[in-house]
């Protein structure tokens, strides 16, 4: 497990996660030109 903080274009499907959450995302095929990842699941809400 790696951890550190970065900024990705990710894709959520949910539209589930907010400025500050902490989460976890998983490569994927190209969706866009700038978005390669894939949100999985929000780990820790914003405060």
């Amino acid at each position: 497990v790696v951890r550190r903080s970065a900024k990705f274009h990710a894709h959520d499907e949910q539209n589930s996660a907010n400025v500050g959450d902490v989460v976890r995302i998983v490569e994927t095929r190209p969706l866009s030109k700038t978005k390669h990842w894939k949100l999985v699941e929000v780990v820790e809400a914003a405060r």
